[in-house]
C-alpha cells in the first residue's frame, strides 16, 4: 500500500515539474501601453528631446520626449519667420520694403547683425539677418515693422501658435533670448517648422551658407549661416539653430532628396559637434528606411472655393506644396486615391491660414492620412453696395 503511494506522490511530482517551464516560467513579451510604445531605432541620445518628422504629411517616425516644454532659444525665429512669410503671401509687405529699426530694437544683445537706430534696411535684408545670422535685432526691427509693437507681435505669435494646435508653447518674445514663460517643445518646433516649409521660398534663405549685408555701404557685413549643415549635408537647406545657457544646443533642421523632405529637432544637445552629427544620423535613418508617394504636387489645382459675402465670390485653391504619404521603402501603392471636403459654405471675412476643410487620402476603404487645408489668402467682407450689384448682376446672367 505504501508502494503504491509513493508511485503516485512520484507521478505527480513529475507532471508538475513538466507544468512548470510552460506555466510559471513561460516568457511574455508586456504589452506596450498605448502611446508609449518603444522606439524601434535609437536615435538622437544626448538630446533632451527630439522628434524626426516627415514634412509633407506630419506623419512622426520617430520622437523622444517630444512634448516636454524646454526653452528654444532661437529656434523661436522659425514662428517669427512663418508670420513674415505669410504677411508676404497676404501683400501686407514687399520684399522690397523698407524696416526703420527702433532705438529699442537696436539695442537687443546676443546675435545680431549690428542695426544702428534709425538704421533702414529692406525685408529681404532683414529676413537674410534672421535666417543666416540669427539676428535678434532684426526679429525685433521686423516685429515692430508688421504689428507696430513687440507685444502686438508676440501676442500673434501665439495666437498662430495656438491655431496650429501647439499646446506645448507659449512665446514671450520674437527672438528666444531668456525670459520667463517662454517655452516650446519639439514636437510643436517640429509643426511650425512644417507650416513655416509650406512656404518653399523661405529655403532660399535658410539654405544659403554666406551672403552679405550693405554690401556696397562702407560698412558691409558678412552673414554665415549659423546651420553648418545646409553646407556639409547633401539635401540639407534650412532651418534654425538655437543656443542659451539654459536651453543648451538647439536645432530645427530640414533636409529633401528625391521627393522626401524631412524635420529634425532636437534640444538641450550639450555641443555642436554632437547635435550636427546627431540630427544627421536621424536624416541617414530617414532616406533609408522611408519614401514618399505624391497625392498633389505644388502648384496644382485644387479646385474652386465659393465664397459667400466676401470681397471675391470665389477663390481657386492652388497647391501651395505637395501632397504626399509616407511609406515604408517596398509597400504597395495601389488604389491611393484622395477626396477634397470643404466646410462650407464658406462665409467672408477669412483669414489666411484659417482650416477650411480636409484632404483624405484613402487606400480602398482605408484612410491613410487627413490633411487640414488652410486657406490661401484673406477674403475681407464685402460691403453692402458691392454685394447689391452682385446679386443684381447674377440675374441677368
Amino acid at each position: 500500500m505504501l508502494k503504491n503511494r509513493s508511485i503516485k506522490l512520484c507521478i505527480l511530482i513529475l507532471a508538475f515539474a513538466i507544468a512548470i517551464p510552460t506555466a510559471a516560467f513561460a516568457t511574455v513579451e508586456p504589452a506596450p501601453a498605448p502611446g508609449n510604445q518603444a522606439p524601434a531605432v535609437n536615435l538622437a541620445s544626448s538630446a533632451r528631446s527630439a522628434i524626426l518628422m516627415d514634412a509633407d504629411s506630419g506623419t512622426v517616425i520617430y520622437e523622444k520626449n517630444s512634448h516636454d516644454k524646454l526653452p528654444p532659444a532661437s529656434i523661436t525665429k522659425v514662428m517669427t519667420l512663418l508670420l513674415i512669410m505669410e504677411a508676404l503671401d497676404d501683400g501686407k509687405i514687399k520684399l522690397t520694403d523698407n524696416v526703420q529699426t527702433s532705438e529699442y530694437a537696436a539695442s537687443m544683445g546676443g546675435s545680431q547683425i549690428f542695426l544702428e537706430a534709425g538704421e533702414e534696411m529692406t525685408v529681404d535684408d532683414m529676413i537674410k539677418g534672421i535666417a543666416l545670422a540669427s539676428g535678434n535685432d532684426a526679429s525685433v526691427a521686423m516685429a515692430e515693422k508688421l504689428a507696430g509693437t513687440e507685444q502686438q507681435f508676440v501676442a500673434m505669435m501665439n495666437e498662430r501658435a495656438q491655431q496650429l494646435g501647439m499646446n506645448d508653447t507659449q512665446f514671450a518674445n520674437p527672438n528666444g533670448l531668456p525670459v520667463a514663460n517662454h517655452y516650446s517643445s519639439a514636437h510643436d518646433i517640429a509643426v511650425m517648422s512644417r507650416e513655416l516649409l509650406k512656404h518653399s521660398e523661405v529655403t532660399k534663405y535658410t539654405g544659403m551658407y554666406q551672403d552679405y549685408l550693405r554690401k556696397t555701404s562702407e560698412k558691409p557685413f558678412w552673414l554665415v549661416n549659423t546651420n553648418k549643415l545646409v553646407r556639409f549635408y547633401s539635401g540639407a537647406d534650412g532651418l534654425k539653430t538655437g543656443f542659451t545657457s539654459e536651453a543648451k544646443y538647439c536645432l530645427a533642421a530640414t533636409a529633401k532628396r528625391d521627393n522626401m523632405r524631412v524635420i529634425a529637432v532636437v534640444m538641450g544637445e550639450p555641443d555642436t559637434k554632437t547635435r550636427n552629427a546627431e540630427v544627421s544620423q536621424m536624416f541617414d535613418y530617414s532616406f533609408a528606411q522611408y519614401m514618399n508617394h505624391s497625392i498633389i504636387k505644388e502648384g496644382e489645382s485644387m479646385g474652386t472655393l465659393q465664397i459667400e459675402k466676401g470681397t471675391a465670390p470665389e477663390l481657386p485653391l492652388v497647391a501651395k506644396h505637395a501632397y504626399s504619404v509616407l511609406l515604408k521603402k517596398g509597400s504597395a501603392t495601389k488604389d491611393i486615391r484622395y477626396e477634397l471636403k470643404i466646410d462650407g459654405p464658406l462665409k467672408a471675412p477669412i483669414q489666411i491660414g484659417q482650416p477650411i476643410g480636409k484632404l483624405v487620402v484613402y487606400q480602398g476603404d482605408k484612410v491613410l492620412k487627413e490633411f487640414d487645408v488652410d486657406a490661401p489668402l484673406s477674403i475681407e467682407r464685402a460691403g453692402w453696395w458691392k454685394l447689391l450689384k452682385r446679386s443684381v448682376s447674377g440675374l441677368f446672367t
